[in-house]
């Protein structure tokens, strides 16, 4: 009679870790205020509205073209909101579907892009306050010009940067801690 004899394989030990040279990472879980959360919709959206407010009370002047700041301004502000509403419609896709956006690369791509939009409404929006306070405090020239206009759209060229700071940090944040 022949009778099959089981083979053992020998299976190695896992390494010995020791807790203080590799200490156990914690990863983030969804964040409110990261890709395809309910607070990275609200920050998107918020971002888009004030931006998309700046634009409407910076066109709604007839003189803001003579000034180099006031149209840097319009162009970032039209930057700003195509970039927060394009990554609104992404996040309430992710949202809708229930996926995560935590891959890697999507998220350098959105602290990139965040952190550049962010960059450039931040400048702007200082530019533009500059010669606000140029033409209303230095020259005395409101009574010629829109100068509430002016300081109405800086203000929502500001609020829509404090609405893509927090953006930027977290997804920076994921992206660093992994």
């Amino acid at each position: 009679m022949f009778v099959s004899r089981p083979t053992v394989h020998p299976v190695e030990a896992p390494p010995l870790t020791d807790a203080a040279e590799n200490p156990l990472r914690v990863r983030m879980k969804d964040v409110q205020g990261m890709p395809g959360t309910h607070g990275g919709l609200a920050l998107r959206l918020l971002q888009f509205a004030f931006a998309v407010a700046a634009l409407g009370v910076m066109v709604s002047t007839n003189d803001f073209p003579s000034v180099t700041a006031f149209c840097y301004l319009v162009a970032v502000t039209i930057l700003q909101s195509l970039w927060s509403i394009s990554l609104a419609v992404l996040d309430l896709y992710a949202i809708l579907v229930k996926r995560s956006l935590q891959n890697p690369k999507a998220l350098c791509f959105f602290t990139i892009g965040d952190g550049i939009t962010s960059t450039l409404t931040f400048a702007a929006a200082c530019a533009s306050a500059g010669i606000t306070v140029l033409i209303g405090n230095d020259l005395n020239l409101c009574s010629q010009n829109h100068c509430t206009s002016f300081e109405t759209a800086t203000a929502m060229a500001f609020i829509s940067w404090f609405a893509v700071s927090p953006s930027f940090l977290l997804n920076f944040w994921s992206l660093a801690s992994r």
